[in-house]
């Protein structure tokens, strides 16, 4: 299984440029997984995942513990998971994952961003299917081969371990990415380029002109909506400049 970097380097570009909603939709994730379990990372896996992926990405002590605390305290805010799933322009698949408040403004609000952006709005299962559910790895320096061996001595599965141009690239299963990031921590890896939970499309399109222009305005869109958490899908982006 193949993945460009300069997908996921386009997309983790589109989060630094939108750094106040990266911290806000990591602050809503915090506190779901602490409300809906237990408040101590320690006890609560998914909770622990949840930080992981936030320290990766930059979100600071604070906003974590914020969002910890209040979830201690008792609050009834809540927000339901929501998987919605479309197509783009030229029928490129599309998959939006939601935490809201309120699922009419959110339904309302990615259909709107897909009809007019050249695309539509699917039934649930319509491309998930296109995908595989990942936890992926992004990083420089040591080999392929001594990161598997790392990760094989630590008893941690992983799908695979990739090398190219001196970047690693390691996948494995959903959950698994808190066994996998403490074994590369463990083996004195602490930076990343990618740290996530992500769905991989199986195979990628390529879309050109006016198509293309489309589907990026469709994501622009879509990762701009408040209640939207991440964007998945199968086109192959252009190189950044």
């Amino acid at each position: 299984m193949g993945r460009k970097w300069n997908n996921i380097k386009y997309g983790k570009a589109a989060k630094d440029a939108a750094r106040s909603k990266v911290l806000a939709r990591f602050g809503k994730e915090i506190y779901m997984a602490a409300k809906n379990g237990d408040p101590d990372p320690a006890l609560n896996r998914n909770l622990a995942s949840v930080i992981d992926r936030a320290k990766v990405a930059g979100v600071n002590r604070e906003i974590i513990d914020r969002a910890i605390n209040k979830a201690k305290g008792g609050s009834d805010e809540n927000y339901d998971f929501i998987r919605y799933e479309g197509y783009g322009p030229n029928g490129s698949a599309v998959i939006v994952d939601t935490l809201t408040d309120n699922v009419n403004r959110t339904v309302a609000e990615v259909r709107s961003a897909f009809n007019k952006n050249g695309g539509k709005i699917g039934v649930s299962g319509a491309v998930a299917f296109m995908f595989e559910a990942t936890a992926l790895f992004g990083f420089n320096g040591n080999s392929a081969d001594e990161i598997l061996e790392g990760l094989m001595e630590a008893d941690v599965d992983v799908r695979d371990v990739e090398e190219e141009d001196g970047e690693i690239t390691v996948y494995a299963d959903q959950d698994q990415f808190h066994a996998v990031q403490t074994a590369l921590n463990e083996m004195g890896i602490t930076e990343f380029e990618v740290a996530e939970l992500t769905m991989l499309p199986t195979s990628t399109v390529e879309l050109e002109g006016d198509a293309l222009a489309k589907f990026l305005k469709l994501l622009d869109v879509l990762e701009d909506l408040d209640d939207v958490q991440q964007v998945h899908h199968n086109v192959e982006l252009p190189e950044e400049e």
